[in-house]
């Protein structure tokens, strides 16, 4: 049941990767056409006294992190992180692969008004990181997949806390708490047993709407939740199992699409190309094309060195620079808190347009150099 699960959610964000390129690729170009102001306009509609973008934003992407949440309890409890043994490694990669790209954004914004996107390069976009590693097809180790995957993972759970510690504005304690209670409320229903879906889902909504009110980004209740869901080890029937399950294809088919399409309309025209040279595009560029592939050399270097990690023999070093290079792709995590960080449209389309070259780089970059370093006898 792991293995079948493991599956869906590989072939899933492999097929949301190919799409993804295809939706920002679309939305490029269509801004960018006389028609572009229209386009852009589409996606600024109010609806239900909120703009169309963000309602994708600060509503369905919640289901991205329940997805993400899911996901994460899955490894914790019969994945590649419920032995501690084999999390070590890819944690000091996660752990790597966060700081020193943050440091170098903050070396490149520190004494500016930039500084506080901070978190934008830290975080790694799995659909399409595996979306590349599958174009190598059965010239990949599975030790190297797994490795990937164990990486990203982590990397979802460290931005998760990033945006819940640093990115919480005017806090209303009291609708925080009230957002606590609910989940207080799904962990008690979880301890007794209660397989049905449904109260979940109530409890879900709830949550997310006194968070919303609470000034902590609404999207983390959906993390909360799928904590809360009750999880079966190798039994389909499992909440947690039909969940992740129903989700899947949804989130990889529309809730990205969309994401992509909403937050990729730049029109460069308008001062994207130039505000990319803003020390928040600098930085966000340099964090993920060099400061990922660095930091998780470089704290997986440390932690074998220090013994406190072991590196499997199939998982070579220059497998490890080629899934650090396939890091820096940072699209959906890194324009999120893109539009956490900052309020001004051409600093965030600026800080977007770096997102997406650095991307466009590092997943060309990483494809190439594991395209070169494998060897064809590992099909």
């Amino acid at each position: 049941m792991q293995k079948v699960l493991l599956k869906e959610f590989l072939d899933s964000e492999k097929s949301c990767g190919f799409i993804l390129v295809v939706c920002v690729a679309l939305s490029l170009l269509l801004s960018n056409m006389p028609i572009g102001d229209a386009y852009q306009a589409l996606w600024q509609m109010e609806l239900l006294g909120h703009s169309l973008v963000h309602i994708i934003n600060d509503g369905f992407m919640t289901l991205f992190f329940l997805l993400i949440g899911l996901e994460l309890e899955r490894e914790i409890y019969v994945g590649e992180l419920r032995r501690w043994h084999d999390a070590v490694l890819p944690l000091f990669a996660a752990v790597g692969g966060m700081l020193v790209p943050a440091a170098i954004y903050y070396m490149v914004t520190s004494d500016t008004p930039f500084v506080g996107g901070v978190g934008i390069p830290m975080a790694t976009d799995i659909a399409f990181a595996i979306g590349i590693l599958s174009l190598l097809g059965g010239r990949v180790p599975p030790a190297l997949k797994i490795f990937l995957v164990a990486l990203a993972v982590i990397d979802d759970l460290g931005a998760i806390l990033v945006i819940a510690i640093f990115y919480a504005t005017d806090i209303s304690w009291m609708y925080l708490g009230l957002a606590l209670l609910v989940f207080a409320f799904l962990l008690v229903l979880n301890r007794c047993n209660v397989l049905r879906l449904w109260p979940y889902l109530l409890g879900g909504v709830a949550m997310w709407y006194f968070m919303l009110l609470s000034g902590v980004h609404p999207t983390l209740s959906g993390v909360l939740l799928a904590f809360a869901i009750p999880f079966r080890e190798h039994s389909s029937t499992a909440p947690s199992y039909r969940l992740q399950h129903y989700l899947a294809k949804p989130i990889a088919f529309a809730v990205l699409p969309l994401f992509a399409l909403a937050n990729t309309a730049i029109a460069f025209e308008g001062g994207g190309f130039a505000n990319m040279f803003l020390p928040s595009g600098v930085g966000a560029l340099l964090g993920l094309l060099v400061g990922k592939p660095l930091g998780i050399m470089l704290f997986v270097f440390m932690g074998v060195w220090l013994g406190a990690a072991t590196k499997p023999r199939a998982l070579k070093w220059k497998y490890i620079l080629g899934v650090g290079l396939l890091a820096g792709i940072g699209f959906t995590m890194s324009i999120f808190i893109t539009l956490l960080s900052f309020d001004s449209m051409p600093l965030i389309s600026g800080t977007k347009v770096a997102i997406l070259l650095a991307s466009l780089l590092s997943g060309i970059l990483g494809y190439v150099w594991l395209a070169v370093v494998l060897p064809y006898s590992d099909k």
